[in-house]
């Protein structure tokens, strides 16, 4: 199994990124994907997750900015995110977990699988 993140940058607030998360080793279409983040400093938090069963879950923090989706056939994941601030700033990883998680997609010890991650930084 391996999931890897792409996308991340050095961006202005304001801008927009897609960060990719393209996963192997098992099906897709039976996983719930989430994203979570790591801010400087701060403990890792839950920003979006794609469950298995089409429906998408959002952080308070984030919702309206940013946007999960997924490409079954293309074992990729996505998240769209736009009006970037230094708040959003952190490493942005991928994680996978073969079942639905419904509101406890903020766990991390659901989540077997992780990919290394992808940094994001907001500044002007």
């Amino acid at each position: 199994v391996q999931l890897v993140e792409s996308g991340g940058a050095l961006v202005q607030p304001g801008d927009s990124l897609r960060l990719s998360c393209a996963t192997a080793g098992f099906a897709l279409n039976y996983a719930s994907v989430s994203w979570f983040r790591q801010a400087p400093g701060k403990e890792r938090e839950g920003v979006s997750c794609h469950s298995r069963d089409g429906r998408s879950y959002y952080a308070d923090s984030v919702k309206g900015r940013f946007v999960v989706s997924r490409d079954n056939g293309k074992n990729m994941v996505y998240m769209e995110i736009t009006d970037l601030t230094p708040e959003d700033t952190g490493v942005y990883y991928c994680a996978a977990a073969l079942s639905v998680l419904g509101t406890n997609w903020r766990n991390q010890a659901l989540y077997p699988y992780w990919g290394q991650g992808t940094q994001v930084t907001v500044s002007s």
